[in-house]
């Protein structure tokens, strides 16, 4: 399967979808089994009491409670917009913040965060410019704290469209924040699995529906239930989740010349972004690198860096431990492979 490829499909009734390139399986969602609020959503909420301890405070949730940090000038009892920013934890409460974005494929709204911006992939200085007039026009009137952010899809997409996208976005905003009277309640639906890809996954080559079988995505998926990655020379990685942190393990295999440590660690760190996505990882990860001597260091933080810089979720590279462990930690922005 040479390409950029969008599968969409189902997988026990849930909805699901696949982005392969050239054969690779790179990103995969799968809708909850039960009516878990997806990341996303929107809620009006009520502050409940805060937890000076751990930095923030929980709030009154339609079905439930949320976790905020963001409580400056937040009192117990006020109502307040709040967006679930990942999945719940079992036994915790939902992530929320109070920093929204109204999202689709054209266009980002952002309360509280005013300006307009382009995104950097789009080059062409007078396109830009085009954009940067349009933009202005569509949020013309609008209050002062809601920014704007146009995406790349609107480097090939009509005017029309983009003006359109832009109104519904920021009419959508602008109902949402004016909805602060009643009890706690849900807003905005977050986006499923066939939404996110529509919006997200730009420019494929195809889209499929109804193909996990015959593309062979269920059997990418049933790879990603093993904690074995196959690496170079032989070498694996073991990736394994605990309750406390996500644990892995890289490994040389049969290689034993002396560059297979650092071949393998290579080959481990360019795939671990992908290996955490695909596997819905987050939060605190350690990582043991197969061994290799401390100045070689520098070439795996480089590879590192470049490794992660182009993903979506939050990430922050610790760095090595005093045992010569690897941490990082990565924001839980979806929910966990659950098959």
């Amino acid at each position: 399967m040479i390409g950029r490829v969008v599968v969409l499909d189902e997988i026990a009734g849930r909805a699901a979808a696949a982005l392969i390139v050239d054969g690779q399986l790179e990103d995969l969602l799968i809708d909850p089994a039960d009516d878990t609020p997806l990341p996303g959503a929107i809620f009006r909420a009520v502050a409940d009491r805060p937890m000076k301890g751990q930095g923030g405070m929980f709030v009154k949730l339609p079905h439930g409670s949320g976790f905020l940090r963001q409580t400056a000038g937040i009192a117990p009892g006020q109502r307040i917009i709040v967006q679930a920013s990942g999945p719940a934890e079992p036994g915790k409460a939902l992530p929320v913040t109070t920093r929204l974005l109204f999202k689709s494929r054209l266009a980002i709204v952002t309360p509280g965060a005013p300006g307009l911006n382009i995104s950097r992939r789009i080059k062409d200085e007078g396109l830009r410019a085009e954009l940067e007039a349009l933009a202005g026009a569509a949020m013309d009137g609008a209050a002062e704290t809601l920014g704007l952010i146009l995406r790349s899809a609107g480097e090939t997409a009509t005017p029309e469209d983009i003006a359109e996208d832009i109104a519904a976005m920021r009419d959508l905003a602008e109902a949402v924040l004016a909805d602060l009277e009643g009890g706690p309640e849900l807003l905005v639906e977050g986006a499923t699995a066939h939404e996110t890809a529509w919006r997200d996954w730009m420019d494929p080559d195809e889209v499929i529906e109804g193909g996990f079988e015959a593309q062979g995505v269920l059997d990418l998926i049933s790879d990603l239930q093993r904690p074995k990655v196959g690496l170079v020379g032989g070498g694996n990685m073991l990736i394994e989740p605990t309750r406390a942190l996500v644990a892995i393990d890289v490994n040389t295999g049969p290689d034993t010349s002396p560059a297979a440590s650092l071949k393998v660690n290579i080959a481990a760190a360019r795939d671990l972004p992908r290996q955490m996505r695909l596997r819905g990882l987050g939060g605190q990860v350690v990582v043991d690198f197969a061994p290799m001597p401390k100045k070689e260091r520098a070439i795996l933080d480089q590879v590192l860096r470049a490794a992660f810089k182009s993903e979506a979720a939050e990430t922050n590279l610790a760095g090595w431990t005093t045992l010569g462990l690897y941490e990082l930690t990565r924001r839980r922005d979806r929910l966990p492979l659950d098959l």
